[in-house]
């Protein structure tokens, strides 16, 4: 038998603590194909099917079970080691992130700053502007980013995610009427955040399995997800903001849910960074602290 690559072992370890090829590969920051493609190979090295897959799930078989049982722990005696080793010291030098302007202000802010507070050392800089950068052009270590990610050179890790929430302002429903369904939201004034790639086409779901598709008229365009909800709530338009941006206006009233029974795609929250397959220690330790502050996991250095 050749010798098996030690990658591949775990890229088998995260589908088997994932529960499947999609949670791996979010966890591991690479695609699906790529994590199918490296149990596809350990198996044929290895001679043995290691999972059963379904519609549904996916599960360990009896060698599966067994090799993860005896190689796991022998994996993260390994990649402890490595991680002692990378970690070794205070984290020193600039780090430099950048994210949405909303995002640094509801959210991230203050967890950069308990970030900060954890490593003196270490020169922590914010650029909070909602235009993309180029991270290798502006010298930038990781980006936080909402939404759906699209195909680029950059790897990527999932964070968490959020809602996204259609909204309006009292005044303005009260022009329009409360809309039942998404086709009386076609043609209603829109204040569309130009950012995102469709700002004025939504496609709605409801519980029973009925899906439908709003496109609006633009009453104002705005690159900043600031200015739209200050927009939304001066009653120009309706809107789409992500939870954490109107939960204080849904609670007390400035802006009220349009479709409550109806949703739109969840959107995830990714820490961005150039390729290659390590990334330094102090970014890691970083996507590592916001995994573990998110909701996604602890996100031990050994899942890199």
């Amino acid at each position: 038998m050749r010798q098996t690559d030690l990658n591949r072992l775990q890229v088998f370890t995260a589908v088997v603590e994932a529960g499947g090829f999609t949670a791996a590969a979010e966890r591991l920051g690479i695609t699906k194909s790529q994590v199918s493609l490296q149990v596809a190979r350990l198996e044929a090295e290895l001679g043995h099917a290691l999972f059963t897959r379904s519609t549904r799930r996916v599960a360990a078989t009896e060698a599966g079970q067994q090799l993860y049982a005896d190689s796991a722990p022998l994996l993260a005696g390994l990649q402890g080691a490595l991680a002692r080793l990378g970690s070794a010291g205070e984290l020193e030098g600039r780090l430099r992130i950048t994210a949405g302007a909303s995002y640094s202000d509801g959210v991230l802010g203050s967890l950069l700053a308990d970030f900060a507070a954890q490593h003196p050392r270490l020169e922590v800089e914010l650029i909070a502007s909602d235009i993309k950068l180029d991270l290798l052009a502006e010298g930038i270590d990781v980006a936080v980013r909402g939404g759906i990610l699209r195909d680029s050179s950059l790897r990527a890790v999932k964070l968490g995610g959020f809602a996204q929430v259609p909204v309006a302002a009292p005044g303005l429903f009260a022009r329009m009427g409360r809309p039942s369904a998404p086709e009386q939201l076609n043609g209603q004034p829109w204040v569309a955040l130009t950012v995102l790639a469709s700002p004025l086409t939504w496609h709605f779901t409801h519980p029973d399995g009925r899906r439908a598709t709003v496109r609006a008229r633009a009453a104002m365009r705005v690159n900043s997800a600031n200015v739209v909800r200050e927009c939304a709530r001066a009653g120009v338009g309706c809107t789409v903001l992500p939870d954490y941006m109107v939960r204080e206006e849904l609670a007390d009233g400035r802006l009220l849910a349009l479709l409550p029974d109806w949703q739109l795609p969840g959107a995830g929250i990714y820490a961005v960074y150039p390729a290659g397959r390590y990334p330094p220690v102090k970014v890691r330790a970083f996507i590592d602290f916001l995994r573990g502050r998110l909701g996604e996991g602890s996100g031990a250095v050994g899942s890199w």
